[in-house]
């Protein structure tokens, strides 16, 4: 699913806007020492089979992948990470990435948290970097640019140490304990996120008028920050929300925010899943990857003078590379659908 134009605006816009405090506030001069700041980023997923609402949930198949794979593939096409990577305590999820291709770092089973799970990984790599962007296991769709977009927004607000995304909340969703609303000052800062809706008016509902905004899963942070996040002792609004995050906030560190145009959600209970398939077959949202069922075309001047159709292979199909050329200009149909996210078509299998 590609941003709309409005979105990569406001994106840029919140960017610039940072930029500017920042240099309001005496941080040009930090940020004239070095054209690299904040230059070295890897994305980490963490994952863990155990869990209360959906045990196994990260080898959960997708459309004939398992989830943290299709995730592993989305993360892979985000141009601000230099290394992607998966973190776990259960080597059922270790073969399983392993086997697709991801690097793997075993962490301890005694992290209570995705960031104290990121934070040990980074510890383990081999190479030291500036930015850690903390990539939910269960987002599926997440989409190359909204990582992009943490991370520039870190890279460019010096006064904070963590940044994260949001995206307009839907009205059915307000009272639903599962999606976590934020709400942030005229800066981009987040203000507080919780599990109610927030802000709550005297009606005690939903009002459908309002902009409320969904917290997505996509975190990223300062690596530096990273260790002294997993030093801090737990905050009673962080337990009472059960909302990492919230420890952020509530020690008095600021938190850069961007809103984005995201349709889909994170996989939270089983009946998700097939939510994310139905989306996925009829928006061709996910499918970009090499060993998806993808017709590739290759147009030069709307004239075609060779024209090379690639079917690449699909577990569903014992198709082979499929190779047409041609000296003269052809006509061909078919039935795709189309990812603006990659630019790249979708053959529809009957």
């Amino acid at each position: 699913m590609a941003l709309c134009s409005s979105q990569k605006t406001w994106i840029v816009h919140g960017i610039l806007a940072g930029t500017a405090i920042a240099a309001a506030i005496g941080a040009r001069a930090y940020l004239g020492r070095s054209k690299k700041f904040r230059s070295r980023v890897v994305g980490i997923i963490p994952a863990r089979y155990a869990s209360s609402r959906f045990e196994g949930k990260p080898l959960v198949q997708i459309l004939g992948k398992p989830m943290i794979q299709r995730t592993w593939e989305r993360s892979k096409l985000a141009s601000t990470l230099d290394h992607v990577v998966v973190a776990t305590d259960d080597e059922r999820i270790a073969d399983c990435c392993r086997g697709f291709g991801a690097d793997v770092i075993i962490t301890s089973e005694s992290c209570r948290n995705g960031t104290e799970r990121c934070n040990e990984a980074l510890e383990k790599l081999e190479k030291e970097y500036d930015v850690v962007v903390n990539i939910q296991g269960d987002e599926p769709l997440i989409e190359p640019e909204i990582i992009d977009g943490v991370v520039k927004a870190l890279q460019v607000s010096p006064d904070a140490v963590f940044s994260t995304a949001v995206t307009s909340l839907k009205p059915e969703d307000g009272l639903d304990p599962n999606r976590v609303k934020c709400v942030v000052d005229n800066r981009g800062y987040a203000i507080y996120f919780s599990r109610g809706l927030i802000p709550f008016n005297k009606s005690g509902g939903v009002n459908p008028e309002f902009p409320y905004m969904l917290h997505l899963g996509i975190q990223s942070f300062d690596s530096k920050f990273l260790n002294v996040y997993s030093e801090l002792q737990p905050t009673p609004l962080q337990v009472e929300e059960d909302l990492e995050q919230l420890k952020v906030l509530e020690n008095g560190y600021k938190m850069k925010v961007i809103k984005v145009d995201h349709e889909a959600h994170g996989v939270d209970t089983p009946e998700d899943v097939e939510k994310i398939e139905s989306l996925m077959r009829f928006n061709s949202v996910g499918m970009c990857s090499e060993s998806d069922a993808l017709i590739k075309t290759y147009v030069s001047n709307e004239l075609l003078d060779s024209v090379n159709l690639k079917v690449c292979y699909s577990p569903l199909d014992d198709w082979d590379s499929l190779v047409l050329e041609s000296k003269v200009t052809v006509m061909f149909m078919f039935t795709a659908t189309w990812c603006g996210s990659c630019g790249e078509m979708s053959l529809i299998l009957d």
